[in-house]
């Protein structure tokens, strides 16, 4: 079964200089119907002005993934960790017993667009922690790169919970399938582009989550960036 969440229908934050959409409920959007989907639960589309930013604030007990779509985005944080992230580049952050950061972006002329997810760990107090990876557009193109799993496989990011992320970019008419478990689920989200998923079209900005079946196939009607969270 598909369950599609348009992106003209998200929460939507403008404040000048972030331009923000909330897949699920998210600050001062609240929505009941849609407060995320298994152990996910933040998918924020956000596009920083120039030479503006997130100030130094707090998480605890969250894994908290940033992927940058355009332009860059500098991160630093209590743990000491100081990094630029660019397309191509995932980071996580497991927030766990508590840590402050802030996030920037460092260009003068640049809008940065990224994604923001917030996934709920496997438990709390974890130690806090931060990895960074890069996976060449080589690693996505034409198929599914996995960028997160519990047991860092593939070279992946090591994330603290039973889900998996994979990334793909893929031109007109690539298609790629996903095999479900049974007792799995998965969550599509369509960052560029425009694709099929088993038939039903997404347009960028649309998610839709997918329970009960033995595979998932995305085909792509554009060139299309695509992020297809799985979870047990």
């Amino acid at each position: 079964m598909i369950t599609i969440r348009k992106g003209t229908e998200r929460g939507h934050t403008d404040l000048g200089w972030l331009d923000s959409y909330h897949t699920f409920s998210f600050g001062d959007y609240f929505d009941p119907r849609n407060m995320g989907y298994r152990d996910l639960r933040v998918i924020n589309e956000d596009r920083v002005q120039p030479s503006k930013g997130f100030g130094t604030h707090a998480h605890r007990d969250m894994e908290i993934i940033s992927y940058v779509l355009e332009g860059a985005l500098e991160h630093k944080d209590s743990m000491g960790t100081g990094s630029i992230i660019r397309p191509g580049d995932v980071q996580l952050m497991s927030a766990g017993t508590g840590v402050t950061h802030s996030e920037f972006n460092p260009s003068p002329d640049e809008v940065v667009h990224f994604l923001q997810i917030w996934i709920i760990p496997d438990r709390i107090g974890l130690k806090p922690g931060y990895q960074q990876k890069s996976f060449a557009a080589t690693r996505r193109k034409g198929k599914l790169c996995l960028v997160a799993s519990p047991d860092g496989r593939e070279g992946s990011l090591t994330i603290h919970q039973k889900a998996e992320m994979h990334a793909a970019l893929l031109g007109t008419g690539e298609q790629v399938s996903l095999p479900i478990k049974p007792g799995r689920s998965a969550w599509v989200q369509v960052a560029s582009g425009s694709v099929s998923l088993d038939g039903a079209l997404l347009a960028a900005g649309d998610g839709a989550s997918v329970a009960d079946g033995t595979s998932l196939t995305v085909r792509a009607t554009q060139p299309s960036e695509v992020i297809v969270f799985s979870f047990s």
